[in-house]
């Protein structure tokens, strides 16, 4: 069950300046990832929501017709899903999935075209509805994959999201559950497997 809202700010920020794309991070839940005006003053330009039980409208622009009951769209915020469960029940993939799925919202490069028209790169949330384990185990992996000289040890950067979320230390044994961070501890050294697997093939593929 999710925390009272007032023991948190809706949305917190976790590591500014992050190399190598000089932007800030930030985690939050439903409350902040669903204002706006907040996200807008943050500077964030990009939304990575990691609940399955949960989703947001962000679109400004819509292309559906007027009595079309969903909007479809144009949004004011880049909008990334990753489903993941709040417990038990998450393939053991979804985390690698996650941490590919953060990296590629940085790194990717959209288009001249009319069709892409939120191309600003801005600041990024993670979320999830309260903003406390799901969206926290996604951000620590991606700070320890990310800047392993800072966060040398998951735990290190699980300690530094814990902390500037602001979460109770008596709830830290929950955020996240158990067995998400039993999740980020496999999907570090799978990611690892695989950026070491990139770096050994990249000669033999540039020679193609």
């Amino acid at each position: 069950m999710d925390a009272p809202r007032y023991d948190r700010p809706p949305i917190s920020l976790i590591e500014s300046d992050i190399h190598p794309y000089g932007i800030s991070l930030y985690v939050g839940g439903m409350e902040g990832a669903s204002d706006l005006d907040l996200l807008k003053a943050s500077g964030i330009s990009t939304v990575v929501n990691c609940a399955v039980n949960l989703d947001f409208n962000y679109v400004s622009e819509p292309l559906s017709p007027a009595e079309q009951p969903i909007d479809y769209g144009y949004g004011d915020i880049r909008y990334y899903k990753l489903g993941l469960i709040d417990g038990p029940g998450n393939p053991e993939t979804m985390f690698v999935a996650g941490y590919y799925l953060l990296r590629g919202a940085l790194d990717q490069v959209l288009p001249e075209r009319h069709t892409y028209p939120r191309r600003e790169r801005g600041n990024v949330l993670v979320n999830c509805r309260g903003g406390r384990s799901r969206s926290v185990a996604l951000t620590a992996l991606f700070l320890h994959l990310q800047l392993p000289d800072r966060y040398p040890r998951l735990e290190d950067a699980l300690d530094r999201v814990r902390e500037k979320r602001e979460l109770r230390r008596d709830e830290w044994f929950e955020t996240p559950k158990p067995m998400l961070v039993d999740s980020i501890r496999r999907a570090a050294r799978w990611v690892r497997m695989i950026e070491s697997d990139r770096k050994d093939t990249a000669p033999l593929q540039a020679a193609l």
